[in-house]
C-alpha cells in the first residue's frame, strides 16, 4: 500500500505520523510545496515576538524524524493535477507520483481584500515563514504598522505586532473585534483592552486604497470617511480560503471546501480530505463546514490516517473552538457561542476588571459559550458542551451565577457515574 498526502501542516504530519503507526509496511510520501521543513503557521507570531527562533516554528524538532519513521518528505514540491482513473498525481516539474490512497491537505491561503493599491511593496499577509521574516525585519519599533483585519487570525499577529513595539493601527469592516467569534459585548471589551494598551483600533471601516506613502512613510492607507493612516508596512488578515485549485477536472467535489464524509473521504473513493482545505462535520450542528483552526487540523488528520489504513473510524465532529491571548488578557468562544432558537443564555460582565462571560443553553444542555479573562472555566466549558451533559437543577444556578461551571461539571459527571453504578 502507498499513501501519498499533498500538504506538510499539521493534518498533513499528523497523517503521516498515524498512518505509520497503523500500517508500518505501508509506503508514505509526504509532499510540501514550501522550501521549508514542516512548520505552524500558529507560531510565527511568537516568532515575531522574538520567543523562538525558525526552529521553533518546525512541527518537529528532530532535522531526521521523517526518516527514522520511514516517512519520504518532500518539500519546495508543487502538485499541479491529480488524475484518479490513473491513481497519480501530476508534479510542476512533469514528474507523476502513484498512490493507493491519497489525502488532500493542502490547507487554506489568505483571501486578497479587492483594495486598490493591495499589490504594493510593503502589503503582506503574515501567512508563511517567508513572510514571517519579511515583517519581522520591516516591523521596527516605533515605526507605524497598519493590521487589516481583527478576526482570529489578525488578533494573533496583532498580539506579535504590538510587542514588536510598533505604531499599530488595526482596520476592521466588523462593528467589534473578533466578530466571527465574540458578541458584541465581548468583542467591544477586547477592544477597549487594546486601545488601553496603545493599540488604535478602527472598527465598522475598510480601507479604499493603499497609496504610496507621504512624510517620510512608505505608504498610506486610505479608510472610509477620508482618514488616512501612514505605514512602513501593512498586514493584511481578511480571511483565508481552501486550496482547492488542484482539483479542476478531478471529479472530486467542492462546495466551501472538499466535501468528506464520515469517514474523511472525498466523492471519489480512495482520495481523502483534512485541514483547512475540507468541509467535515460540526460537532454542534450536525452540518457539514470549513473549521480553519489548527485543533480541527490536527483531528482530522488523526482520523484520515485511520480510515486509509482500513480502520473505519467514523468522524464524530469537530466542536468549533476559538482561544486568543491578546496583550494579556485570555479570550475564548466554544461550540454555538451565538446561541440556538428558542434557547436560554445567560451573562456576567465586570467591565472594569475586562471579565466576560456567556452561557447559551438548549433546553439543559450547555451548547455554546464565551469567556473573557476568566482562564479558569476555558477547560470546564468545553468539557459540558462536548460532553452534552444533561445538566438538571445545575441549569438554573448556572443561570443565577455563570462562574459556577466546575461546580456543575462534578455533580453532573458524579450523578452520571451513580447512575451507572446503579444500573
Amino acid at each position: 500500500m502507498r499513501h501519498l498526502i499533498i500538504g506538510a501542516g499539521p493534518a498533513g504530519v499528523i497523517a503521516a505520523e498515524h498512518l505509520r503507526e497503523t500500517d508500518p509496511q505501508a509506503g508514505i510520501l509526504l509532499i510540501g510545496d514550501e522550501p521549508e521543513p514542516p512548520y505552524s503557521r500558529m507560531a510565527l507570531p511568537y516568532y515575531l515576538t522574538g520567543n523562538i527562533d525558525e526552529r521553533g516554528t518546525h512541527l518537529r524538532k528532530s532535522a531526521d524524524h521523517f526518516d527514522r519513521l520511514g516517512i519520504e518528505l518532500r518539500t519546495g514540491t508543487r502538485v499541479t493535477a491529480i488524475e484518479p482513473a490513473d491513481k497519480h498525481v501530476r508534479l510542476e516539474d512533469g514528474r507523476e507520483e502513484a498512490y493507493d490512497r491519497l489525502l488532500l491537505a493542502t490547507g487554506s491561503s489568505p483571501a486578497t481584500p479587492p483594495i486598490p493599491g493591495i499589490e504594493q511593496e510593503g502589503v503582506t499577509p503574515c501567512w508563511t515563514l517567508e513572510q514571517g521574516r519579511a515583517i519581522a525585519s520591516g516591523a521596527r519599533p516605533d515605526s507605524p504598522v497598519v493590521l487589516l483585519g481583527a478576526g482570529f487570525i489578525g488578533s494573533i499577529v496583532l498580539e506579535a505586532l504590538a510587542r514588536r513595539g510598533v505604531e499599530l493601527h488595526v482596520v476592521e469592516m466588523g462593528d467589534r473585534m473578533v466578530p466571527r467569534m465574540m458578541n458584541e459585548t465581548a468583542g467591544g471589551l477586547l477592544k477597549e483592552w487594546c486601545e488601553k494598551k496603545g493599540v488604535k483600533v478602527h472598527v465598522s471601516t475598510r480601507a479604499t486604497a493603499i497609496q504610496s506613502g507621504r512624510n517620510g512613510h512608505r505608504l498610506a492607507v486610505e479608510l472610509e470617511g477620508g482618514e488616512v493612516l501612514d505605514a512602513d508596512l501593512v498586514i493584511t488578515a481578511t480571511g483565508v480560503r481552501p486550496n482547492t485549485g488542484l482539483l479542476e477536472g478531478s471529479g472530486v467535489q467542492v462546495d466551501q471546501g472538499i466535501l468528506i464524509d464520515r469517514n474523511m473521504q472525498t466523492s471519489v473513493e480512495g482520495i481523502y480530505a483534512a485541514g483547512d482545505v475540507a468541509q467535515g462535520r460540526d460537532f454542534s450542528t450536525g452540518e457539514y463546514s470549513v473549521q480553519a483552526i489548527q485543533p480541527t487540523a490536527a483531528e482530522h488528520g488523526r482520523l484520515a490516517a485511520l480510515n486509509m489504513a482500513g480502520r473505519n473510524v467514523p468522524h464524530q465532529g469537530t466542536l468549533n473552538m476559538n482561544v486568543l491571548d491578546t496583550l494579556g488578557l485570555i479570550s475564548s468562544s466554544f461550540g454555538l457561542w451565538q446561541g440556538v432558537e428558542g434557547g436560554d443564555h445567560a451573562e456576567l460582565l465586570n467591565r472594569p476588571r475586562y471579565r466576560y462571560v456567556n452561557l447559551q443553553f438548549e433546553e439543559d444542555r450547555l451548547v455554546g459559550g464565551t469567556c473573557l479573562g476568566l482562564t479558569e472555566h476555558i477547560g470546564v466549558l468545553h468539557g459540558l458542551i462536548q460532553s452534552r451533559l444533561p445538566l438538571g437543577v445545575w441549569k438554573e444556578r448556572l443561570m443565577q451565577d455563570p462562574t459556577r461551571l466546575m461546580e456543575a461539571y462534578l455533580a453532573c459527571t458524579q450523578s452520571l457515574s451513580a447512575c451507572k453504578v446503579l444500573h
